[in-house]
This record gives structure tokens, sequence and C-alpha cells, in this order.
């Protein structure tokens, strides 16, 4: 399906911490915006000398009925296009194109594991959000894009296990919401992970890798979608892969 050009206009800001922002965005002059949750949008402006410059984000929301999306990304010192996106208010618009990207989860579904560092969150809450979604959510179905996972099963009778890793408490994302989706769905493990928590910290500590064996030793059954920088997304791939598992079963996107 050939990419189409956007022009997206922003309706909220939120702080997450000092550095990074939750942008929602909604597409001017469409009903409905289509994706599929793990997908990313490029999005293009001037910098001051006149130059385009075009960078790409993952969508941290599910996809949905409407013309609405996400971005969770951190302010870079000396990036140009993170600066201007968080320096954005209310109102003000963009020009992106998309959607891209085939980090996206794979049928048929199996119990699977999500690892992620920082902003690499972001395609994860969006691939969450969906499949906890209620069946009347849009079901992903884009034409041109792998047959979608059914609504009505989603997440049935699989385990899904999302390890988190951050420096801080107050750098992990989303941490209230993917709590309360943890107590929700009883086959959701949450498992957030700090390599330097402070001593009221109660959660793991330490690197993602260090607690992914004690799910996937001898589970070769299962998916594993790592996202975040690339010596992390190494690691894991590499740690997955010593365990015995199939590359093919080890899907990963890099931030850098």
């Amino acid at each position: 399906m050939p990419f189409q050009n956007f022009t997206a206009r922003l309706r909220r800001s939120t702080s997450l911490s000092e550095l990074t922002k939750h942008l929602e965005f909604e597409m001017n002059g469409v009903a409905r915006f289509g994706f599929v949750a793990g997908q990313w949008l490029s999005f293009k402006t001037n910098m001051p000398n006149g130059e385009e410059i075009t960078r790409a984000y993952s969508i941290a929301s599910p996809p949905s009925d409407d013309n609405r999306f996400a971005l969770c990304l951190n302010r870079v010192q000396d990036g140009f296009m993170s600066n201007f996106l968080c320096d954005m208010r209310e109102g003000d618009e963009i020009r992106c194109q998309g959607p891209f990207g085939d980090f996206i989860l794979r049928p048929p579904m199996r119990d699977t594991i999500f690892v992620a560092t920082g902003t690499g969150i972001a395609p994860f809450r969006s691939m969450l959000r969906w499949l906890f979604a209620p069946s009347s959510v849009s079901d992903q179905d884009v034409p041109g894009r792998p047959s979608s996972i059914h609504a009505q099963a989603r997440h049935r009778e699989h385990q899904l296990y999302l390890i988190f890793g951050n420096r801080t408490e107050k750098d992990i994302y989303y941490h209230d919401e993917l709590l309360r989706l943890a107590q929700e769905h009883a086959n959701f493990r949450y498992l957030p992970t700090l390599s330097r928590g402070g001593p009221d910290w109660q959660g793991l500590r330490g690197y993602v890798q260090e607690h992914l064996p004690a799910i996937a030793q001898g589970r070769t059954d299962m998916h594993a979608y790592v996202c975040g920088l690339d010596k992390m997304v190494k690691a894991n791939r590499d740690l997955l892969k010593s365990l015995g598992w199939d590359r093919k079963s080890i899907l990963y996107e890099k931030y850098d």
C-alpha cells in the first residue's frame, strides 16, 4: 500500500518526565486513520535555514475508529525535530507520512515477551492497549498488511509479559496505566526494572536482559518483541538465541 501524506494537529501535550512528552494528535481531513499497532510515522518540517528535516517516531496509541494517534518522545540535545515536537502548542500542525513498518504482532498469536527501555515502550503501549481493548475497537484491517489477529481472540489463553527497563522510578512512562492493565488481566505480567532504583523501590532491579531468562528459558514456542537502543536490543537478541530461540521468533526495532 503506498504511503499517504497527512497534516497532523496537536490536541494535547503532557509531560511524562522532565525531558519526555506524550503528544496526542489528530489527522486533518480524514475520518479514520488506519494503522497497525507497532507501526511508525515519518514527520517533516523545515529548519530555520529552510532545509527540510525528516524523523521517524513510533505510534504510542492503539488503532481505533477515529483519526487520532499519540507519540512518546524524548527531547534530544541538539535534536531539532524532537525539540520542535515537544515545543508544539495545542492547535499547531505538522506534516507526516505513513504509516510504515513491520514491527507488528505476528499471527498466530503466541505467549509473548515484550522487552523495552525508555521510549521503546511506545509501540508496546500501542500493541498492549489494542490486545486488551474491547472487541468493538478497530480490528487492524489495513489493506496490504498481514492478516490481523481477530478481535475476539487477540490475547485469549496466552500469557503476555512486559519487561520495562529504566533508570529510576520517575523515568517509568505510563507506569500507573500499565499497573492497572496488569491488575485487570491475569494473563499479563508487568515487570518494571530499574538500574538505579532508590531504597524504597520494591520492584525488580538491574537491566532487562537479567530478567529475561526467568521467562524465556525453555520456552522456544513464544514470540519476543524488543524495542530500544541498539546495545540493549543486541544484548537481548543474543541472549534469546543462546537460549535456543529461533531468530524468526525474535522481532525488534532499534531507535539509534
